[in-house]
């Protein structure tokens, strides 16, 4: 299942950085950006989590919050999350749950291999809990900005 702009945003609570525990009920009536990421500690996710990180000054002028979630466990998140200063939750969806909800986790392949794994993906969800925009494939470069521009238009 793949949701699509226009569609309600599949609920979930999931634990996250700092001992704290995200869940959609706590978000409603206000819009959030939920991106998926397949590995913390891993190039192309650090660099799209300081990006975040970085554009959270101006998320938190439009009201919105940052959500990453990614199949680690908790001890790997809060680890990533303190060495690159990460104040907004990361999640951990180890049994693939939330991600499914979203339809990210995809066959994926590497050097012929195949597996399960992480599209990396973001979702804008408005103040009514609906799909605003989706983001899937996502290259990182320039990415935090685009996801900014969209949200500043809600």
């Amino acid at each position: 299942m793949t949701v699509q702009p226009g569609d309600p945003a599949p609920a979930f609570t999931l634990p996250a950085s700092g001992g704290r525990t995200v869940a959609s009920t706590a978000l409603e009536g206000h819009p959030y950006i939920l991106y998926f990421y397949p590995k913390a500690n891993t190039s192309g996710c650090t660099k799209e989590a300081c990006a975040f990180q970085e554009a959270l000054p101006q998320l938190g002028k439009l009201g919105l919050d940052v959500i990453g979630v990614s199949p680690d466990a908790m001890k790997p998140i809060e680890n990533f999350a303190a060495k690159y200063g990460l104040t907004f939750p990361l999640a951990s969806d180890e049994d693939h749950t939330v991600a499914q909800a979203y339809g990210v986790w995809v066959e994926k392949s590497m050097y012929g291999r195949k597996y399960m794994g992480i599209e990396r993906s973001t979702f804008l969800i408005d103040k009514q809990g609906r799909i605003a925009h989706a983001w899937r494939k996502v290259s990182v470069t320039g990415h935090a900005e685009e996801v900014s521009q969209a949200a500043a238009a809600l």
